[in-house]
């Protein structure tokens, strides 16, 4: 019960971090008590179930990339999460930036080749102008059936690297890195302080570290690390 107050884990999560300690504990009775003491979350809305037709992907075949809003401002400045998550291994990649330009996207995505452990070969983002001019370029270009490529689109190509869009108004395609950001949210920026830009980028690095090594269920409780072949790092956010 006090696991589940300060992490907020799932029961199959805590069952795996108890196994960990030596305690063999079926994740049906972790989940029997957490109901039981009024632990779970509470849920506005009912729930609709969706069959999907779920394909392996290898390392690097899809790579989902979005923008967060960094909660609240830092000396009347609003600053940006870049994120990108890999949606085979789960591993993901944080970074901060001053703004969401198309500057920052290139960067980003440059940072991210650089620092990824295997080739990305497509990666996935929403409609904003910062990753594409689908809905800006095309319909301003005097020849729309050959319209200029976006500076982003420019860099994929140049990287060899496949670059789709989801559905306008359909943040659910991105569903892996959407989720992350709920994760960031309620683990990071609702937990830990920090006064200025630098302070952020530090501590948010820390947190994408400690993310790396978290166990997933969807990895059957492997950590991206481990899911990948890497070791873990032993960084506390």
């Amino acid at each position: 019960m006090e696991l589940r107050k300060s992490t907020g884990l799932s029961a199959l999560k805590l069952h795996w971090k108890l196994e960990n300690d030596g305690l063999d504990i079926h994740q049906r009775t972790i989940g029997k008590i957490i109901k039981k003491e009024g632990l779970t979350r509470k849920y506005r809305v009912r729930k609709i179930k969706y069959k999907y037709v779920k394909i392996s992907l290898k390392q690097g075949e899809l790579v989902e990339i979005d923008v967060k809003y960094v909660p609240g401002k830092l000396n009347g400045q609003r600053y940006y999460q870049f994120t990108a998550i890999d949606c085979s291994s789960r591993w993901r990649y944080l970074e901060a930036y001053s703004d969401e330009s198309t500057y920052s996207a290139m960067r980003f995505l440059k940072n991210l080749v650089l620092k990824a452990t295997f080739k990305i070969e497509a990666i996935k983002t929403d409609n904003g102008s910062y990753f594409t001019n689908r809905y800006t370029g095309y319909l301003k270009s005097s020849d729309p059936m050959n319209p200029r490529l976006h500076d982003f689109d420019i860099l994929c190509q140049k990287l060899d690297i496949a670059h789709y869009l989801i559905d306008p108004g359909k943040p659910a395609q991105n569903g892996k890195v959407e989720r992350s950001h709920r994760e960031d949210q309620e683990k990071f920026y609702e937990q830990v302080q920090f006064n200025s830009f630098e302070e952020l980028k530090y501590k948010l690095k820390l947190w994408n570290m400690y993310y790396n090594d978290l166990e997933h269920c969807a990895l059957n409780g492997k950590t991206p690390n481990q899911a990948l072949g890497l070791g873990v790092q032993n960084v506390c956010a």
